[in-house]
């Protein structure tokens, strides 16, 4: 059975935050991922790539993101879902990742919702940029 959805353009989903990226997370991360790219790891490897030091993998924050949208739509109303990762999340960040009502549509005769989705670490910087389509059902949230 499918989440019926209520919403008006320009409200806020509820937040998900995750962190502060310690590097037991990462290590968990590319075990569960099977991402053991080093410049997540391996603090030698970073360096001699350039960085200071690792940084998470982007899927990792895509995921968090990816939950804003359906811990608060259910994942059978997910139709579209897209990012864009913007800068890196590094060590120590605390992240959250935000949701918001951009635009009502209709695709093929399914009403739906557009939502604007960013991840920003503690400091400001926005990590991760994206948008998804849910479905609000055919005689909800008209």
């Amino acid at each position: 059975m499918l989440k019926h959805i209520t919403a008006q353009i320009g409200d806020e989903l509820p937040q998900v935050v995750f962190g502060p990226v310690d590097r037991t997370m990462l290590a968990l991360y590319a075990g569960a991922s099977r991402d053991h790219n080093p410049i997540h790891i391996d603090i030698d490897y970073a360096r001699n790539a350039g960085r200071p030091d690792v940084f998470a993998h982007g899927m990792l924050s895509m995921a968090q993101i990816g939950r804003v949208v359906t811990n608060w739509a259910g994942l059978g109303n997910l139709r579209e879902f897209s990012t864009r990762f913007t800068a890196v999340t590094p060590v120590g960040a605390l992240v959250t990742c935000r949701g918001r009502v951009v635009a009502r549509l209709e695709q093929k005769g399914e009403p739906l919702l557009k939502i604007e989705l960013s991840a920003t670490i503690d400091d400001g910087t926005v990590t991760l940029i994206g948008d998804a389509l849910v479905s609000i059902g055919e005689a909800c949230g008209r």
